[in-house]
């Protein structure tokens, strides 16, 4: 009787692959096509955001941090200034509180939305991205009036916002969000029951609640494992405890699931939007005058909010001076990538793209 040998294959999948959406290089070791072993290595697009923050003023580190997530710019922005008015013992308007809710949230969907063109494109359908890109650049044009940029906004203020609400910029707002949940069924109905794509991400990847807690991964890529845990609601901040939303969840935790919570969370970002354009009140939209070379008092704080791909932290420190002594930055997507090697493991090398796809993970957000 023949015995057949193998050898392992160690091959290289980036750093430049269109499917890694950034610059990372995943190390595979190969039986066939089958993954025994992953490796991701990080680092090439390190930008020292965090020792940035300490070369400059308050307001010149803003900027910065748009890049640091450049799909969810409002949650970079949000995260630090919370944690200096935390340090600096500064109340946000409840107008600006509001508008800060009203712009995280269309963030939030833009950047599912762009997540879901990119993910099945990625498994080979051409034409979901098209519909997306439709309602995230509708989106945009919003964002675009209120801030001024399309991305990167550099629009959150300690203790506020930069400037109000465009007149008639809520109606327009409202107008968007009456047929979106229209266009979400239409991603359901074009997506999720396709045969090709139901082959390509049921019962793939699947990751158990144990380790991803174990990882510290959030957001919802643990949500869909069946854990309802969400900072808007478990740890409130801003105004999220006077606004209704449910947290979907999965139960098997695998590229399905994980497809059907973020597609769920677009419609619950909009249930939040529809609630917040009811109940803004009128008012200030910055609790004082800033200076432009702001001196914070003593003092260190951690923050945490609730970013598309999951918990995204900041712990400042103030030594009293214009610039903070220190700035650590908690991204979601480098959790989600240190669990990558187990969900490939034993999976054909042609399932990686099913598996990585649907954590969202962002490369800058892994290498500041």
């Amino acid at each position: 009787m023949i015995e057949f040998k193998t050898e392992e294959m160690t091959i290289n999948m980036g750093p430049n692959h269109p499917s890694t959406h950034g610059v990372l290089r995943l190390i595979l070791k190969l039986d066939g096509e089958i993954v025994k072993d992953c490796e991701p290595v990080i680092g090439y697009l390190h930008r020292s955001i965090e020792r940035s923050g300490q070369d400059l003023t308050y307001y010149q580190f803003i900027p910065v941090l748009d890049r640091f997530d450049y799909l969810s710019n409002i949650f970079s922005e949000y995260v630090y200034v919370l944690a200096v008015e935390k340090v600096a013992g500064i109340e946000c308007p409840v107008r600006a509180d509001f508008i800060r809710v009203l712009t995280m949230e269309i963030n939030r969907i833009t950047s599912h939305l762009f997540w879901l063109g990119t993910f099945v494109l990625d498994l080979g359908a051409t034409s979901i991205i098209m519909y997306t890109m439709r309602e995230r650049e509708l989106l945009f044009d919003l964002l675009e009036e209120l801030t001024g940029q399309r991305m990167m906004y550099n629009y959150i203020r300690i203790g506020g916002v930069n400037h109000d609400l465009p007149p008639g910029w809520t109606d327009r707002l409202r107008d968007f969000l009456k047929n979106f949940r229209n266009r979400i069924d239409e991603y359901e109905s074009i997506v999720t029951d396709n045969p090709i794509f139901r082959a390509r991400v049921e019962n793939i990847g699947v990751l158990k609640l144990d380790r991803l807690m174990s990882y510290g991964v959030t957001g919802p890529t643990l949500r869909a494992s069946g854990m309802a845990y969400d900072l808007r609601r478990d740890e409130p901040y801003s105004v999220y405890d006077q606004l209704d939303f449910d947290i979907p969840t999965g139960k098997n935790g695998d590229s399905l699931d994980r497809y059907r919570v973020r597609l769920q969370e677009m419609r619950e970002s909009a249930k939040i939007l529809e609630q917040a354009l009811a109940m803004i009140p009128e008012g200030h939209v910055k609790a004082r005058k800033i200076p432009a070379l702001y001196k914070a008092p003593p003092g260190e704080a951690y923050v945490q909010i609730e970013a598309p791909r999951g918990n995204m932290g900041c712990y400042y420190i103030s030594d009293g001076s214009t610039r903070p002594a220190r700035v650590k930055l908690r991204g979601a997507s480098f959790h989600n990538l240190a669990i990558l090697p187990e969900a490939i493991k034993g999976s054909p090398i042609s399932d990686i793209m099913a598996i990585f796809g649907s954590m969202d993970v962002i490369i800058p957000e892994v290498d500041r």
